[in-house]
C-alpha cells in the first residue's frame, strides 16, 4: 500500500515519496524532513493552533509508524509588532514577553500530549540566515532598498520585488492581475518606498527608541515573511519533504516563502505542501471580534484533553470543523468509550505477548495512508473499544468469553497501538506489546491536574450560570469538577469555595 497526500501545490493528491527514498541504503529507514509555521508568541494559544499542531503531530507520528525517520522543525517567532505592542502594554521587554508565552504554549501542547519539535528555532537566534537571505535576493535583483522616511529612522527598508518572480502565485492560485483592481495597496504592507503595491517587506527600519538589531540596512526588525525561508534552509536545508500549516498561511505567508526561497535554492522549498482547514465556533469564523474567541486554556478547563484531540481528529484535517457545545459533548462521552476500552485491552493482555491483529492494523493503515484519514481509523478504533468492552462485560458476568484469549489480546494490542500512533495518552501504562512498528508502551503519562487559575474560572462559569437559573449547566460545571476530585462548597453569601479531594 501506498501512502497519498494531498498536495495543495500541486491541487491533487500524490503518492507520498521522501526526497531521500532513492539514496537511502538498505534496510536503514529513508528521513523526512519536515517544517511547521509556528506561533507567534504574544498570547495565549486558542483552539486554531490546537488544531493546527494536533494535526501535524498526528501526521509525524503515523510517518515514525510507517517506518520513515522524521526530522520536525516547527519555529518560534519571537521578533514582531504585536510581541512589541504587548510588551509596551505590560511594561516589559519584548523577550520577556515571548518567554513567558512559549512557556504557556508548552504547558498547553504538552496536555495535548503533542510531541516536542527536534529544533525550535527562533527569529532572535536566526538573524545571519535572515542577513544572509535578504542579502541575497539583493544580488539576485528580487530585492531592493529604500531609504526609510519616518522621523528619528535613519536606516533603509527593504522590500521583494514580486513582479521579478514570473512563478508568484503558483501556490495559492492567486493571480496579479486578478488581485490588482482592488489591492490599493493591502495586499503587501504599508511603506512610501515601495516601487509595486505587491511588494512585501524583509527588512523594516525603527528608531533606535524600539526594540531591534543591527543589520546591513540599519538598526530595524526582519519581516514576517522572511523568517520561515531562513529557517527552514538553516535547519533542514533547500529542499525539504513536507512544508505544512494552516490554511490561512497559503497566501501570502506561504506563497511568499516559497517566491524568497526558489530564486535563490534553485530548488522547489517543499515537494509536498499541506494545510489544515480552519476551525468555527458554532458556524461563524472565530474571532475577538465576534465575541466567540476561545483560547486553548479555557478549552482545557471545561474538557479533558483527550476529549480534545478525538474532536479534532474526528473531521479530515483538510476540512473546516466547527466547534459546538454539544459537539464536545460526544467527543467526551467517546473519549469515555475509548477509555473502557482501553481499560479492557490492557485486562485482556496483561502479563501476555501479543501482536496486533493484522487485520486491524491493515484497515487502519489503508484509512491513514488516504491523506492522514483519521476519521476512518478512529471509527475502527471505536469498533474495537466497544468489542473489547462487551467480551470484558462478558467475562465478568458469565465468565466467559465469545473470543478466544489469543484473539482479545490482539484486538487489545491493535487498540492500543492505533490510539497511541494517534497521539492520544491516557492514565494508566498499557502492559501490551505491540509490534516492532508500535508505540502502545511509549508515551503514555498521567495528565496534571487542573491549575488553581482554571478552578476558578470554572466556578465563576458556574456562579454566572445559577445567576441566570441555568441550573442544569451549573450543576454540569459541579459534576465535572467533582469528576476531577474538586468539591465545591456554597456558601450563604452566594460565593462558592472549591477543595481539592
Amino acid at each position: 500500500m501506498a501512502l497519498v497526500v494531498y498536495n495543495t501545490l500541486a491541487r491533487r493528491k500524490e503518492v507520498f515519496q521522501p526526497l531521500s527514498a532513492a539514496e537511502t541504503p538498505p534496510g536503514e529507514k529513508p528521513w523526512v524532513r519536515m517544517y511547521v509555521c509556528g506561533v507567534t508568541v504574544y498570547d495565549l494559544c486558542h483552539l486554531g493552533h490546537a488544531r493546527t499542531y494536533v494535526v501535524w503531530d498526528t501526521v509525524r507520528r503515523y510517518l515514525e509508524w510507517r517506518g520513515y525517520r522524521v526530522k520536525y522543525v516547527q519555529n518560534f517567532t519571537d521578533v514582531d509588532d504585536k510581541i512589541l505592542k504587548r510588551a509596551l502594554e505590560r511594561g516589559e521587554s519584548m523577550q520577556a514577553v515571548a518567554e513567558r508565552f512559549i512557556a504557556e504554549y508548552f504547558q498547553d501542547m504538552d496536555r495535548l500530549n503533542i510531541k516536542r519539535a527536534d529544533l525550535y528555532p527562533r527569529v532572535t537566534r536566526s538573524l545571519p540566515a535572515i542577513f544572509e537571505l535578504i542579502q541575497s535576493l539583493e544580488l539576485k535583483g528580487f530585492a531592493y532598498r529604500v531609504r526609510a522616511c519616518q522621523e528619528r529612522i535613519s536606516g533603509y527598508d527593504v522590500y521583494y520585488a514580486v513582479r521579478k518572480f514570473p512563478d508568484y502565485g503558483q501556490l495559492s492560485g492567486c493571480k496579479l492581475e486578478e488581485l490588482e483592481a482592488g489591492a490599493s495597496g493591502r495586499v503587501g504592507e504599508e511603506g512610501a518606498g515601495k516601487r509595486d503595491p505587491f511588494d512585501f517587506a524583509l527588512w523594516k527600519a525603527a528608531p533606535p527608541s524600539e526594540p531591534g538589531f543591527e543589520s546591513p540596512w540599519g538598526w530595524g526588525r526582519p519581516g514576517w515573511h522572511i523568517e520561515c525561508s531562513a529557517m527552514v534552509r538553516e535547519n533542514l536545508g533547500d529542499h525539504i519533504d513536507i512544508h505544512a500549516g494552516g490554511a490561512d498561511l497559503i497566501f501570502p505567508h506561504h506563497e511568499n516563502e516559497l517566491a524568497q526561497s526558489e530564486p535563490i535554492t534553485g530548488k522547489p522549498l517543499a515537494k509536498y505542501w499541506l494545510h489544515n482547514g480552519f476551525v468555527n465556533v458554532n458556524g461563524e469564523k472565530m474571532s475577538k471580534s465576534l465575541g466567540n474567541f476561545t483560547t486553548l486554556r479555557q478549552a482545557l478547563a471545561l474538557y479533558h484533553p483527550m476529549a480534545l484531540r478525538l474532536f479534532l481528529l474526528q473531521t479530515h484535517y483538510r476540512s473546516p470543523i466547527d466547534l459546538t457545545e454539544a459537539g464536545m459533548q460526544a467527543a467526551s462521552r467517546g473519549w469515555e468509550t475509548l477509555e473502557k476500552g482501553i481499560h479492557c485491552a490492557q485486562q485482556f493482555c496483561q502479563g501476555e505477548t501479543a501482536s496486533p491483529a493484522a487485520e486491524a492494523m491493515q484497515a487502519f493503515q489503508e484509512a491513514m495512508d488516504d491523506d492522514f484519514g483519521t476519521p476512518g481509523a478512529l471509527a475502527l478504533a471505536f469498533e474495537l473499544a466497544k468489542e473489547l468492552i462487551r467480551e470484558h462485560n462478558l467475562l465478568t458476568h458469565e465468565g466467559c468469553t465469545h473470543l478466544e484469549p489469543q484473539v482479545l489480546r490482539q484486538k487489545g494490542a491493535a487498540l492500543l497501538e492505533i490510539l497511541a500512533t494517534l497521539g492520544f495518552c491516557w492514565t494508566q501504562p498499557a502492559t501490551a506489546q505491540g509490534s516492532e512498528k508500535g508505540v502502545a508502551k511509549g508515551e503514555l503519562a498521567k495528565l496534571p491536574p487542573l491549575e488553581d487559575a482554571q478552578i476558578e474560572e470554572l466556578v465563576a462559569q458556574r456562579t454566572a450560570a445559577r445567576r441566570a437559573k441555568n441550573f442544569a449547566e451549573a450543576d454540569r460545571i459541579r459534576e465535572q469538577l467533582k469528576a476531577l476530585g474538586i468539591t465545591l462548597i456554597d456558601q450563604k453569601d452566594g460565593t462558592t469555595r472549591w477543595l481539592r479531594e
